[in-house]
């Protein structure tokens, strides 16, 4: 069955145009909820967002939605995504459900689901929703109509728990911190987290007014982090995005690291301490330098399709626990169920304190590879997998990167485009290659 309305991450789209509207969404809840009780007589859910303003009127219709099928609601207002799939498993509820549009701007939003245990829930359970939401609404009786309360202290029980991952013999004494939560849902707990763990905190980007979430600031934004860690003579710096489950780290010489470089730092530190790691996740966007040097240490590498949900599945497949994608979505499963932007910040950290080294020192001999990626733009119909110029240019290619590089090329999701990628040591000659292919593909 082809899903009408999830996509990768839930759904998701412009507030005010479909299905991003408070009928649908309140259909959506009652859809969800009919779901749930087709299992059981009776079921709770959790409702967070983050701070966008669209947020009270989705949370509204979600609530009415779930009440009108007979399924009770919590409210926990403003928390990161991470911490509604922490408090559904440990609250023991049945769903946890999110309001966000995560790093997009603020006229976006959409709704994601966890399951029970803290998870993402598999396509066939988005399936059954999909089904419900084609079937004409079954109200219940007023007798039956669910409750809805809020959740004391969820921001407090949250924090508790990031701070439980770090480790107990361990302090943030000593370090001076810029936190940036992009004025989304971890502009409290955040900045509260490392604060109890003995950092002297500063923040940017916690000052949310339902408008700014994600704006110049923030994981997709981190220049205005780099120049806060400068200015106040921090050590580090640690940017989240809306949602609070992604992370970009700058270190006290305005340097960026992404998330290929920091799940490195966290499989090093896994093994520095004695932890066996098997092996970690990344996806087919993952630098190639990250997978040789994490081959050199004996820990085999996969690549997952792009997307922190695929590296999940693979995780899982596997039985490991590490993962994580360039753009700040890690995973470390031994942890949390979900990737966690603050527990991954405190991972780092964690790897930092416990070497005695600078997180420029732990990446030493960890060069990131130069990549070139041209974006080709395709003709109505244009057949690129049969362009045998590609194909022969492809294979030139690889031939002359040898086991010093790569070639991706994949089509756009959302646009007409080809995406053209050549990884090498070289920087010339990535660029060299990667218009070789363009050009291949330009002439087919």
């Amino acid at each position: 069955m082809s899903r009408k309305y999830f996509g990768t991450d839930g759904i998701r789209g412009t507030v005010g145009l479909a299905p991003i509207t408070p009928d649908f969404v309140l259909r959506l809840g009652h859809a969800v909820g009919r779901v749930l009780l087709q299992d059981q007589s009776r079921a709770t859910v959790l409702i967070g967002k983050d701070t966008r303003i669209s947020g009270y009127m989705l949370e509204s219709a979600l609530e009415a939605g779930f009440s009108s099928a007979g399924v009770d609601v919590l409210l926990s207002g403003p928390l990161p995504t991470p911490g509604v799939a922490y408090l559904t498993r440990a609250l023991r509820l049945d769903l946890g459900v999110v309001i966000s549009a995560s790093h997009n701007p603020y006229p976006d939003n959409g709704i994601k689901f966890f399951s029970a245990r803290g998870e993402k829930l598999p396509d066939e359970w988005e399936e059954r929703v999909e089904a419900a939401l084609a079937e004409a609404p079954q109200w219940v009786d007023s007798a039956r109509l669910g409750k809805a309360r809020r959740l004391d202290d969820a921001q407090g029980r949250y924090v508790e728990f990031c701070k439980s991952t770090f480790g107990n013999e361990l302090s943030l004494k000593g370090l001076k911190v810029v936190v940036d939560a992009a004025h989304g849902a971890a502009y409290q707990v955040a900045p509260l987290v490392f604060h109890e763990l003995g950092a002297d905190v500063m923040t940017i980007g916690c000052n949310p007014d339902g408008l700014n979430i994600n704006e110049r600031c923030g994981a997709t934004a981190p220049q205005a982090l780099v120049e806060a860690v400068k200015a106040h003579g921090a050590d580090y710096g640690i940017a989240l995005d809306g949602d609070a489950d992604r992370l970009q780290l700058v270190d006290r010489d305005g340097r960026l690291y992404n998330g290929d470089e920091l799940l490195y730092v966290m499989v090093s530190d896994r093994l520095s301490s004695g932890q066996g790691v098997p092996g970690a996740v990344g996806t087919l966007m993952t630098n190639m330098a990250v997978e040789l040097a994490l081959q050199r240490r004996g820990v085999s590498f996969v690549r997952a399709k792009v997307g922190d949900r695929y590296v999940l599945e693979e995780l899982v497949a596997r039985g490991w626990q590490l993962g994580g994608e360039g753009s700040g979505h890690l995973l470390a499963l031994d942890k949390h169920t979900t990737g966690d932007g603050i527990i991954s910040a405190l991972q780092v950290l964690q790897a930092v304190i416990r070497s005695g080294r600078s997180l420029a020192q732990l990446l030493e001999g960890v060069t990131l590879f130069p990549q070139t990626l041209v974006n080709v733009r395709l003709q109505p119909g244009q057949d690129w997998k049969s362009n045998t110029r590609l194909a022969g240019e492809q294979e030139a290619v690889l031939a002359e990167l040898g086991a010093r590089g790569r070639v991706l090329i994949r089509p756009s999701g959302t646009e007409p485009l080809l995406r053209v990628m050549v990884e090498a040591e070289d920087a010339a000659l990535a660029q060299r290659c990667a218009n070789r292919l363009a050009d291949a593909v330009r002439a087919g």
